[in-house]
């Protein structure tokens, strides 16, 4: 065999060994599966507490089964029908500058709810927050708007700390309010809302 055939043939050898090794290293077993997720442990915690969980988020409400919009996560208010991911999403942006909303109506402050979705949330709902639905002022438990405190107004359901301070800057500028439906004068107050706030208000 002459030098040139000897290394036209070592190099077919060559190639025969690489692709051996090749076609091994392919077909060797992964240790996991492509489509595993595995948990860690020491990050998540007990992996079948936190399958639990997941399937009790994806799970729709039951018949008698309520959301505590004071304490609930976003993802646990998802589950309330009608609300979505971007609006339970805002419900606790809300209530984490603002404080607990403490009954249905609270909830009117948040940008995008209105009182169609209030009715239809409210068998679905309920509140454990501090904050009463009716701030106390007398015995009738209303409070003076033309005395009342940022912090009293922003007590009263659907108006928040931002409308509480509009109320008071418009009261310093323009004068004290003659009666509630004025109250409808300030920017960013509606005559609905004016209307659900009656109850809760007085002018002396």
């Amino acid at each position: 065999m002459s030098p040139k055939e000897r290394r036209a043939l070592a190099l077919l050898l060559g190639f025969a060994a690489v692709g051996h090794v090749v076609r091994t290293v392919g077909a060797a077993p992964s240790s996991a599966p492509p489509a595993a997720v595995l948990l860690d442990p020491a990050r998540d915690g007990d992996p079948e507490a936190h399958r639990d969980s997941i399937k009790r988020l994806a799970a729709p409400l039951g018949a008698d089964e309520r959301i505590d919009a004071d304490l609930a996560s976003a993802e646990e208010l998802a589950r309330v029908p009608g609300i979505g991911p971007a609006t339970a999403r805002r419900i606790v942006a809300d209530r984490e500058k603002h404080g607990a909303f403490g009954g249905l109506a609270g909830l009117d402050r948040v940008p995008g709810v209105g009182p169609a979705a209030l009715a239809k949330w409210a068998p679905r709902l309920m509140f454990t927050g501090s904050r009463a639905d009716t701030p106390l002022s007398n015995e009738a438990g209303q409070i003076d708007l033309n005395g009342a405190t940022v912090d009293e107004l922003d007590g009263l359901p659907g108006i928040g700390v931002n409308r509480a301070r509009a109320i008071i800057a418009f009261r310093d500028s323009v004068g004290p309010f003659r009666d509630v439906a004025a109250l409808a004068k300030v920017p960013g107050i509606s005559r609905a809302l004016v209307d659900r706030l009656a109850a809760h208000l007085l002018v002396r």
